[in-house]
């Protein structure tokens, strides 16, 4: 009995050699946990592709859409399955893709033979489907090169599959299977972008955001959770740990130089994120800054603020600039919600000509004013989490 499944092909995974197997199964467990609300579904890995078959009427189209944000999967193949005979595969191929057909003009056949026992080759295959598919549309054309779509059969040790044009997937590696980090998360364009790109990387990530009522409203701080529920779309749920912030910038601004004011803050949030780091065992820090993008992200800026880390900080937007960045966001969904007018705390405090090029000794003697150590407990003491999971 022909059914339609989805086919998820991996990409640098197949490249893992021994190791593969524990990629493939984390990328099993993420697949099965992520699509288990909306249905039950067979979901197993066979010659590096994982299938996922829909049982008791669970829907196809949504599986699909969760699929194609899940790290790790490089293509989707909506196709067909039929048992392995050419009649089976012909008749499969004029009715499945009957909907495409209709509105194309020129195609390919491409056909794989994954199961060498079945009697034709590939090109065979290719032919017989291709001779199959101009019977019952006359009016189309074979195109080899440049055809507006794509068929493919790919004939395999359980069945065949027959699909048209593969779907592009979120790619990178599978959620979790490179550790742990922070992400320093504010309501800008940067964070959010930065965190997706270390998750796509294989990293789990927690997040850290500063919150500074009454400076900065709730409707701040809930702008900043919705930004870790898009990113939770595509890495699953995200424990996010709000500092509160404000009486840090109340002694920062009383006590000391106002153009090191940024670089201060910068200092306290690095400390606070990576004691909560270390809580939560994280290996890193992830921060949006991009080199030379605003004073506090300068080369000589992140020299003195990393100068308060002992974790590495992983700064994947660096050497982008803000067109690239942007361009990001808004293909993972977070552009619009980023630039809703609600302030964080770095834009209430930035100060009206801040220090470009600070100096360490000069920061620690601004430092010295502070009780740094007393603040830092007290901010950590107060932190709230919430776990925001993706949206339905």
């Amino acid at each position: 009995m022909n059914q339609e499944v989805l086919l998820l092909k991996c990409g640098e995974l197949v490249l893992k050699g021994l190791n593969r197997a524990r990629f493939e199964d984390r990328l099993l467990s993420i697949v099965r946990r992520r699509l288990a609300h909306l249905g039950e579904y067979e979901v197993y890995a066979i010659q590096s592709t994982l299938y996922v078959e829909p049982k008791n009427g669970a829907p196809v189209e949504e599986a699909l859409e969760v699929c194609r944000k899940i790290f790790g999967v490089v293509a989707i193949c909506r196709a067909i399955s039929c048992p392995k005979d050419m009649d089976s595969i012909c008749q499969a191929a004029v009715e499945y893709l009957k909907d495409t057909m209709e509105h194309t003009q020129t195609f390919r056949c491409q056909a794989k033979r994954s199961d060498k026992r079945f009697p034709l080759t590939s090109p065979e295959i290719a032919r017989q489907v291709g001779g199959a598919l101009l019977s019952a549309y006359p009016r189309m054309k074979v195109k080899m090169d440049g055809a507006q779509t794509q068929v493919h059969i790919e004939v395999r040790d359980k069945a065949a599959f027959v699909y048209a044009d593969r779907i592009h997937g979120a790619g990178g590696m599978p959620t979790g299977t490179n550790g742990k980090a922070m992400l320093l998360l504010s309501g800008g364009i940067d964070s959010p972008v930065a965190g997706y790109m270390m998750a796509k990387r294989g990293l789990y990530l927690e997040g850290v955001h500063f919150f500074s009522y009454p400076y900065t409203s709730e409707e701040a701080k809930e702008k900043t959770l919705h930004l870790a529920r898009i990113l939770a779309s595509y890495c699953g749920p995200i424990k996010v740990h709000v500092v509160p912030f404000t009486e840090i910038q109340d002694q920062i601004r009383k006590n000391c130089q106002e153009d090191l004011f940024t670089v201060l803050m910068r200092r306290f949030m690095m400390r606070i994120a990576e004691r909560v780091a270390r809580r939560q065992d994280c290996g890193a820090l992830v921060t949006g800054e991009s080199l030379g993008q605003v004073a506090s992200q300068t080369m000589e800026a992140i020299g003195v603020t990393n100068a308060v880390c002992e974790l590495p900080v992983l700064r994947p937007a660096i050497g982008m600039d803000k067109e690239e960045i942007v361009l990001i966001a808004r293909q993972i969904g977070t552009f619009e919600t980023s630039i809703l007018p609600y302030e964080d705390c770095c834009t209430v405090f930035t100060p009206r000509h801040p220090q470009t090029k600070p100096k360490l000794p000069k920061v620690l003697e601004e430092e010295a004013k502070l009780d740094v150590e007393g603040l830092i407990q007290k901010a950590l003491e107060g932190v709230e989490q919430v776990v925001c999971k993706a949206e339905d």
